[in-house]
């Protein structure tokens, strides 16, 4: 094979992105030549294109004209037609989440791993944000010592009653399975946990439906505690504005705060913990360093990730998100939202049953009736570098 033949399962917002940038030859060695979505209007375009169009994800899967897909349907159908996909065969990139609740994550991950050599990706893009690997950077290399803190208030996701009116999926369990975490906050928990690690027992504290008609959580609060001893919080909301984004963790060695497109690191000259044990006084504390760390935006990370998943599948690359790494940002909103319904602490890892089980609760008990409203076209890419 010299050039992937991909499809593109689900023509929403993002999947009419990806579409765009790879019918620009944005990635090399590969041809958008299929796809496919349940709304007739979004694909005429497409087919005057010469693309093949397709009414339904399995037909696409089935057709023998892809080599690889891309799923960017409602959560749900990222697991199964993930499935699908790999039992027939093809390559596999999947929109976030990679499934709604981690026991179809675990599902999902099991199918590939029954079919090893097809390559399966996930679409965290952060991952390629320079200012996040200038972080990652900072702690592999020991420069922030042992993480002792971390605080992420992420509120700026302001969103109004036309955008959740826009979609009869949208914020509903039995559509989405959730609100802010699994939607909007999916790639700040992965690159939490890709940064920091995962927590060993989480206490969320979601309000659902606090600012919107919705039945799903729009306001959030979460403790984290991790095996070191550190401690987390999360914050996240679809309703307050203007809202802030404030990423901090602080170490033994110093603190780095992402905030407003500034990176700064004030940095310790001696590791706190041996200063403490050390100095024979008692108010002193060590000196710092302030540093502030420039950085850029990527200039294209959906296509970035895109071309990577291309090298993997021709040349055999290192994958910069594998598809099994999913799991993680998806405990992460689950668990969060299971420890708030429960009213309870969650030691992870989180049992995915048992949440499983809660989610079909709600969706059995669920009495939203939603009227859905065409909503006007906005550019939701403003969003991509948080």
């Amino acid at each position: 094979m010299k050039r992937v033949r991909l499809g593109i399962i689900g023509m929403g917002n993002i999947g009419g992105y990806h579409a765009d940038y790879l019918l620009a030859g944005k990635v090399n060695r590969c041809e958008l030549v299929a796809v496919c979505s349940t709304s007739p209007n979004k694909l005429e375009n497409y087919k005057s294109k010469g693309l093949k169009i397709f009414d339904d994800g399995e037909k696409l899967i089935r057709s023998g004209a892809v080599d690889a897909v891309i799923i960017a349907t409602p959560h749900y159908q990222h697991s199964s037609l993930g499935i699908a996909a790999l039992e027939a065969g093809l390559h596999l990139m999947s929109e976030k989440p990679i499934a709604a609740h981690k026991a179809d994550a675990e599902r999902l991950i099991a199918a590939h791993k029954k079919n090893k050599k097809l390559v399966f990706a996930a679409m965290f893009q952060l991952r390629t944000e320079p200012r996040y690997l200038k972080i990652q950077k900072l702690i592999q290399n020991g420069e922030l010592g042992d993480i002792v803190r971390l605080s992420w208030i992420i509120t700026d996701w302001y969103r109004t009653e036309a955008y959740y009116s826009s979609g009869g999926w949208r914020a509903t369990w039995k559509g989405e399975g959730g609100g802010v975490l699994l939607n909007q906050c999916l790639h700040n928990l992965d690159t939490l946990q890709w940064l920091c690690g995962m927590p060993s027992s989480v206490r969320g504290f979601c309000q659902l439906g606090r600012y919107h008609n919705i039945e799903v959580e729009d306001n959030v609060t979460a403790y984290l505690e991790y095996p070191n001893g550190a401690a987390g919080v999360f914050i996240t909301s679809t309703g307050e504005s203007p809202g802030a984004n404030r990423f901090e963790i602080a170490g033994t060695r110093g603190k780095v705060v992402l905030e407003k497109d500034k990176l700064t690191f004030t940095r310790n000259e001696v590791d706190m913990i041996q200063f403490s044990k050390t100095s024979r006084a008692g108010f002193l504390k060590p000196d710092v360093w302030n540093v502030e760390i420039p950085f850029e935006n990527s200039a294209a990370p959906h296509a970035t990730l895109m071309q990577n998943f291309i090298d993997a599948v021709l040349d055999d690359a290192a994958l910069i998100v594998p598809g099994a790494d999913g799991i993680h940002s998806v405990e992460l909103a689950n668990v969060m939202l299971y420890s708030s319904l429960i009213g309870e602490t969650v030691k992870l890892p989180m049992d995915s049953a048992a949440y499983e089980k809660k989610l079909k609760q709600l969706i059995a008990g669920s009495k939203l009736e939603k009227k859905v409203v065409e909503a006007a076209n906005e550019d939701f890419t403003k969003s991509f570098h948080r």
